[in-house]
């Protein structure tokens, strides 16, 4: 074994004593070779630490990377550990695979997308990135954009209709006006804490996910004549269930404590009703709770919740579809209502 070396196809071809060209076509086409020549080509630049033309220039070269970037909605060790999302990449990555396309998962927490923008074809983004500023640079960029569950009115993009979808499961859980309604929000506010919300008629509904499931919970809320008392909105930063405890813990020690609670995520759902159950409160006897997403977990759930089901890895399919199609349209998915006998 020679000693470590940089080497260049130039380099190379001069050490074995052959064409540019011989060395090219070993790697790149072999039928250019015979198969003697090209296997004696390889072993010899594998014997010298050499394995093949630099891909980054290739690509600069050709403008086509092969790789693509996932912009997420927040960190990516929070978006891992979500199930949700979690489907929703493995639908984006089944397609992917099938194309030989490389998927870069890109943090929605980052400063900027510039650091990656010359070595991607272009961006999926899931969900409005907690760093705003990325969703106002996949404006203006100049390569291929699909969003998914927002909208930056350019490109294309795909999501279901959560207000609608919020307005069904919350008509499932309210049985009359003199209901006692809580709602448990995701990100709701623009922070990391767990606390009451107040003021909801200055936020800017339909800029996210959140905002369109909090506008479908109030349409069903009005439309049943409950009273929504002033203080009866959390905001929760993540969905988890250390967050979400929090948030259940208050409201199920609230006087009066709500008999409806409307509920962002599954995740959030699940953890509500298991502190319910830790202080004895029995559901759906003495409080209906209804979430949204359709995880595994909601179905063995006892009582099993009753919640929205979005097809997530359907969605992530059709997010990378759009993309290798270059769509530039809106794609709405249907979602389905998951009765459990949580309310």
């Amino acid at each position: 074994m020679s000693e470590s070396k940089h080497w260049t196809l130039k380099s190379i071809a001069k050490q074995l004593g052959v064409s540019n060209a011989t060395v090219s076509n070993a790697f790149n086409r072999p039928d250019q070779l015979s198969e003697k020549r090209r296997k004696e080509i390889l072993a010899a630049c594998k014997e010298l630490g050499y394995f093949g033309p630099n891909k980054a220039a290739q690509s600069l070269r050709r403008g086509k990377f092969d790789t693509v970037a996932l912009v997420l909605s927040d960190s990516i060790e929070y978006i891992v550990s979500d199930p949700v999302a979690s489907r929703f990449m493995k639908g984006v990555a089944a397609v992917f695979e099938q194309h030989k396309i490389n998927l870069l998962l890109f943090s929605g927490s980052a400063d900027s997308v510039n650091s990656i923008n010359d070595f991607v074809d272009g961006f999926i983004c899931y969900g409005r990135p907690r760093n705003r500023l990325l969703a106002e640079q996949l404006k203006k960029i100049r390569k291929k954009v699909v969003t998914v569950d927002f909208n930056i009115h350019r490109s294309a993009s795909v999501s279901i209709d959560n207000k609608a979808g919020a307005y069904d499961v919350a008509k499932l859980a309210i049985k009359s006006s003199q209901d006692h309604v809580a709602i448990l929000g995701l990100r709701l506010l623009d922070t990391h804490l767990t606390c009451r919300v107040y003021d909801i008629h200055s936020m800017e509904i339909d800029t996210s996910v959140a905002h369109q499931r909090l506008q479908g919970y109030l349409d069903a809320i009005s439309d049943t004549g409950v009273k929504l008392g002033d203080d009866r909105i959390w905001n929760i930063p993540e969905s988890n269930s250390d967050f979400a405890s929090i948030a259940a813990k208050e409201a199920l020690n609230s006087v009066p404590r709500p008999n409806v609670f409307l509920c962002m995520s599954d995740l959030i759902a699940l953890s509500l009703m298991r502190e319910a159950i830790q202080q004895g409160i029995r559901i759906p006897e003495d409080i209906r709770v209804v979430g949204f997403d359709g995880i595994d977990e909601a179905a063995r759930m006892l009582p099993a919740l009753t919640t929205v089901y979005q097809h997530s890895e359907q969605k992530g399919r059709k997010a990378a579809e759009m993309f290798i199609a270059d769509a530039h349209h809106a794609e709405l998915l249907g979602y389905e209502l998951s009765i459990g006998g949580s309310c």
